[in-house]
């Protein structure tokens, strides 16, 4: 935990300062979506990243669609 902690406060927290608490909430889950999710590996997934994983497990076909 500490070092999603760590990555949230070096690539959000410390990039600016936010108007209102619903701006910084948006930032926080727009980076968790399209960065930190995307990146880190998971278990569950045989160490991939969610992104590798999809990209695996999808028949050719599906992905020239």
């Amino acid at each position: 935990m500490e070092s999603f902690v760590a990555l949230l406060q070096e690539n959000v927290l410390d990039r600016r300062t936010w108007a209102t608490r619903q701006e910084l909430r948006i930032v926080i889950v727009t980076w968790i979506e399209r960065t930190y999710h995307r990146r880190r590996r998971h278990r569950r997934l045989g160490r991939l990243a969610s992104v590798e994983y999809e990209t695996v497990t999808t028949p050719p076909a599906a992905l020239a669609a």
